[in-house]
């Protein structure tokens, strides 16, 4: 069965998954394109050659009856009002983070699909189906290690533009951590305090770089995520979790150890993209085989709901410097 796909934003990650779902995943097609900007969808069909028609509305996109499924990957902010439109006509949406740009947003949507009474909604959070965090997972399922008492994370990158501000560092950055450590973990935050270690001269004069968050689970496991955007040596992700009777670290990615040069080396990444490309390849074929198959198994607009709130307490602890608490409602049976 070959699903019909409307793709609601041509930008970088668009055009990406645009080109995974023409060109590497299987029974999908695109079928119909929208953007704001109408010329990226010209050049996005000049490209891959598609048979796809343009949009000038998404919510004509959305409603077009040839059109199957959603995959939402335009601005931010335009995030809960497609997403709503796509619970409204019954169609299975794939939405890049942000679900939506604040807590009640997600909220929002968590409601309405609830009240459509069958899960349409997946949010684009790519680490869980990284085989490196499959593999961590297994083992702290297993109890290889015992009852996960800490957890050691880092999230490094060469660089950013001006651009960033010292909020990014959550809502973009550390984002993927809440959600696939409390995936991880199966376990919810209760509270985040951030602090500023010394600055690093890499950063913007606005951008407080680096910074620690902390944050403490239902079940007491404490986690800090240290997040260096200005790094420069590469693109890092780190995590161990230290357990009762041992540790387990993230695997590390592939690369060919070489000696040359009187030097021992390995490579490092510098650009993310790479770093979790199969999974972004997985975490899209999953979307597709659940829309065939009629049942969302993927992250789901309550784990978009729950890393909203989780962030909205970490931006607020940046700014007070306090342990706040995280707020969250009980999980609706609904997403059992």
């Amino acid at each position: 069965m070959t699903i019909n796909i409307g793709v609601i934003g041509t930008g970088a990650i668009g055009r990406e998954h645009i080109r995974r779902c023409s060109q590497v995943l299987q029974n999908s097609r695109v079928v119909a394109l929208n953007d704001i900007n109408r010329s990226n969808c010209e050049q996005v069909i000049n490209e891959l050659g598609l048979d796809a028609q343009i949009y000038d509305n998404a919510h004509d996109l959305i409603n077009d009856t040839a059109v199957q499924a959603i995959l939402v990957t335009s601005w931010g902010p335009t995030h809960e009002e497609f997403v709503l439109a796509c619970i409204k006509a019954g169609k299975p949406v794939f939405c890049e983070k942000p679900l939506a740009v604040t807590a009640q947003g997600c909220l929002n949507i968590v409601e309405a699909e609830i009240n459509a009474g069958k899960k349409l909604v997946q949010v684009g959070f790519m680490r869980p189906y990284d085989s490196g965090y499959r593999a961590l997972k297994e083992v702290i399922t297993r109890g290889d290690i015992g009852e996960p008492l800490m957890l050691h994370c880092a999230h490094r990158n060469p660089s950013v533009g001006d651009a960033y501000t010292t909020d990014m560092a959550i809502t973009d950055t550390l984002i993927h951590e809440l959600d696939v450590l409390r995936w991880l973990l199966n376990d919810d935050y209760v509270s985040a305090q951030v602090i500023f270690p010394r600055k690093t001269r890499n950063a913007s004069s606005h951008l407080r770089d680096p910074q620690i968050v902390l944050l403490e689970t239902t079940r007491g496991t404490r986690i800090d995520v240290e997040i260096f955007v200005n790094c420069d040596y590469g693109y890092d992700i780190q995590c161990e979790v230290v357990g009762e009777l041992g540790i387990a670290r993230l695997p590390e990615p592939v690369s060919v150890q070489t000696r040359s040069a009187a030097k021992l080396s390995t490579a490092i990444l510098t650009d993310w993209k790479k770093r979790f490309i199969d999974a972004y390849d997985v975490e899209l074929q999953d979307f597709i085989d659940n829309v065939a198959s009629g049942e969302m198994t993927g992250p789901s607009a309550w784990d978009g709901y729950a890393a909203a709130v989780a962030a909205d307490a970490c931006v607020a602890a940046q700014n007070s410097g306090e342990i706040l608490p995280v707020k969250m409602p009980p999980k609706p049976a609904f997403y059992a």
